[in-house]
């Protein structure tokens, strides 16, 4: 008896999607590493890699081993935290929305997000009370679209989801630049600055690693759960999704990972955005790989804009936000003409 020709093909098929997954992740990962190593070993107080190299090796400048632990690195493990949040948030809400051009601000959790933290700024507060603020704002950001919204029963294809979050985001903008208006002279720089999204005020990245952890492992176990939802509502219903509670999970850990970034860091735009496209460009589909994947990519290129951020116009250092906006509006264009092709 002949055996079938079609499984081996199959299997065959599977094996390489597999192994290209393991290789994708691979040089993600290996990139990462990279970047990580160069931006702690690269700043205005000197060093480099050869430096960090002889401390690890437990020789080289004490101070400059100070300098490297207490300063650059939970600023560089923030940047990564705060961009594979991010990255990881903008995959839900595509998914959620099925709408290429979602990201985690799409629903206005950053506007309430910033509304909050500028009223702490405004009344003088630092440290942990802007961070409160800023969960505050984005807390009550949610449950308001949830309300408004109509619940999981109204969001037909996510479109009115989506018309909510774009209202509620104009309207806490217009409260923030109130805000501003209103705001005395010696606040107005640091609440400016909070607002361009400065990974340097994130003193302890603790926080945003754990909720980054704590999403990731959620929603990992539902990656194929995931793949019948980017089809359709209807045929993942069909093919055996409980498809309301899955999307509730998928807006509660999206809004919850963007306001753990925004809170960490401040408004930082495009790496939400720009990252699940670039995968994709890639031929990362499977939400397997994509997760994982995304959180690698994200925080990788967060961490290099803030480097950028910090060394090109050294002494002074700007904030990330800045240049992940410069750089990802093009980038952005040219994904887009890309995918027209």
């Amino acid at each position: 008896m002949s055996r079938p020709k079609n499984k081996p093909v199959h299997i065959s098929c599977e094996n390489s999607r597999q192994r290209g997954a393991g290789t994708l992740l691979a040089w993600l990962l290996l990139g990462v590493c990279v970047i990580f190593g160069v931006a702690l070993a690269v700043g205005g107080a000197g060093g480099g890699v050869s430096a960090l190299w002889a401390l690890l090796d437990g020789g080289g400048d004490p101070l400059l081993g100070r300098v490297i632990v207490e300063l650059r690195l939970p600023r560089v493990a923030g940047a990564m935290a705060v961009g594979a949040l991010l990255a990881v948030s903008g995959v839900l809400m595509q998914t959620l929305l099925r709408n290429p051009l979602a990201d985690p601000y799409v629903l206005g959790l950053s506007g309430g997000a910033s509304c909050g933290a500028i009223l702490a700024l405004a009344a003088g507060a630092s440290g942990i009370w802007v961070d409160g603020g800023a969960w505050l704002g984005a807390l009550a950001t949610m449950l308001v679209v949830f309300g408004l919204a109509g619940g999981p029963g109204g969001w037909e294809r996510g479109a009115r989801l989506l018309l909510t979050g774009v209202v509620v985001a104009s309207g806490w903008g217009a409260a923030v630049s109130f805000l501003l208006y209103l705001m005395p002279d010696e606040r107005l720089r640091g609440a400016l600055f909070w607002l361009m999204g400065d990974v340097s005020r994130g003193t302890d990245p603790r926080l945003a690693l754990g909720v980054l952890a704590l999403v990731v492992g959620l929603v990992w176990p539902f990656s194929r759960a995931l793949n019948l939802l980017a089809g359709g509502p209807d045929r993942a219903a069909a093919l055996g999704v409980a498809v309301t509670p899955l999307r509730v999970m998928l807006y509660l850990l999206s809004s919850l990972a963007a306001a753990s970034a925004v809170a960490t860091a401040g408004s930082i735009g495009f790496v939400g955005l720009v990252t699940p496209h670039l995968l994709r460009l890639a031929g990362c589909g499977d939400h397997r790989v994509l997760l994982p994947a995304s959180a690698l990519l994200g925080g990788g290129l967060l961490t290099l804009a803030d480097l950028l951020a910090r060394t090109v116009i050294a002494p002074r250092q700007m904030p990330a936000g800045i240049l992940t906006a410069l750089l990802g509006a093009p980038l952005f264009l040219w994904l887009l003409r890309r995918s027209g092709r």
